[in-house]
């Protein structure tokens, strides 16, 4: 069975069409930064860590603990996760916690998993 292939032979530019995604177009640190973002999150540690604390704010135990990894493998991650402001932490005495960092992150997260289990 041949796969259905769809493929644009005209030789008609559609002018307002490409003026207005060039007059849109974000500089190329945007594009940069967004390759960033979703390539932090293509990582499978990482996206069960993200998975976790969208559930609930974890300490690196509770995540060492839920994941079955060592302290230092998650807080190896957690660091890169923080440093791109993907989590955030907050200390309680001796306790650092946890959360995604912000409700941006929660849905591009919960919109992502949401979209892969409909898929199946």
């Amino acid at each position: 069975m041949a796969k259905k292939e769809f493929v644009c032979d005209c030789n008609i530019i559609h002018e307002e069409s490409v003026m207005l995604a060039k007059k849109k177009m974000p500089k190329e640190e945007t594009f940069e930064n967004l390759a960033l973002f979703f390539k932090l999150l293509g990582d499978l540690t990482r996206a069960k860590i993200l998975f976790a604390l969208d559930q609930h704010e974890m300490c690196v135990c509770d995540l060492a603990n839920t994941l079955s990894m060592t302290k230092s493998s998650i807080s190896h991650q957690l660091k890169t996760l923080k440093e791109s402001g993907i989590v955030k932490c907050r200390r309680a005495g001796k306790e650092v916690y946890y959360t995604l960092d912000d409700e941006h992150v929660v849905r591009v997260f919960e919109v992502g998993l949401e979209h892969i289990s409909h898929k199946k």
